[in-house]
């Protein structure tokens, strides 16, 4: 799989996000310990792949104007949020929008509904457009759903080939996209550094409660929803101190997979 993602960076076509280390909450409960997992990942992509990232998601898309505003300061020049629709209220997800308090980074809104056409209703065969091919997939992005500045698709990698398995036709769909794509006139494909160089945003999005991409309700109930999971979390991050006084590297990295 590194071996894979080594040749794409190659390709000078993809970007690498910088992200939590261990695709944990620590924002929710330790902004410390947040900032290092953050430069764990940081470390390790300039490691692996030579790149240096300047986009921030976060673990699940977990998202609010706080987060915004430290990624600015970690001195990010985008973030990724859900662009669920009482995050938007009305306004397109295919514009680039501004953080509160924020004054350079830019906030990429995810297309919900076209990504989980992809992630969730491709194999669907209930689903009225079910088979979608490469080429319907394409027309919608050129067609009203598709208006505006970028189109954000998020998506799990294990999307293709473990949530919609070889059988539903995913590989052959994502080798036709890009043809499929740029025969219409106007789009092309951007990293999200070059969007954020093309494309100014057109007004500022805030978001005061955390949102994230999961379940319908796309906020923070798949985690924290009932009183067990809250406390456990709640548990775990009061040994923090302890667990860092130790001074015993195994000890952190367990603590931080958990």
């Amino acid at each position: 799989m590194l071996a894979s993602f080594q040749a794409l960076a190659e390709t000078g076509c993809v970007e690498f996000l910088a992200e939590t280390y261990h695709h944990s909450l620590s924002f929710l409960y330790s902004r410390s310990e947040f900032v290092e997992q953050v430069e764990l990942h940081r470390e390790k992509t300039h490691a692996l792949f030579g790149q240096e990232p300047t986009v921030f998601r976060n673990t699940e898309l977990v998202y609010g104007n706080d987060l915004a505003f430290h990624a600015e300061q970690m001195g990010f020049r985008g973030v990724l949020c859900e662009g669920a629709d009482d995050v938007l209220n009305g306004r397109t997800p295919n514009m680039l929008y501004r953080p509160p308090g924020c004054e350079r980074a830019v906030l990429f809104a995810k297309n919900y509904r076209l990504s989980d056409d992809i992630a969730f209703r491709f194999s669907n065969k209930a689903w009225p457009e079910w088979p979608l091919s490469a080429e319907k997939f394409a027309g919608w992005l050129a067609g009203p759903r598709g208006q505006g500045d970028v189109v954000n698709l998020f998506m799990d990698y294990e999307t293709v080939g473990e949530h919609q398995w070889a059988e539903t036709g995913i590989f052959d769909f994502f080798r036709q996209l890009p043809a499929a794509v740029l025969a219409h006139p106007g789009f092309s494909f951007r990293t999200p550094s070059e969007i954020i160089d093309h494309c100014e945003p057109v007004g500022e999005l805030d978001v005061s409660n955390m949102s994230s991409w999961a379940d319908t309700e796309r906020d923070l109930s798949a985690w924290l929803g009932n009183a067990m999971q809250s406390n456990a979390m709640h548990e775990l991050y009061r040994l923090e101190s302890a667990i860092k006084a130790c001074e015993k590297p195994k000890l952190l990295a367990t603590w931080r997979r958990l």
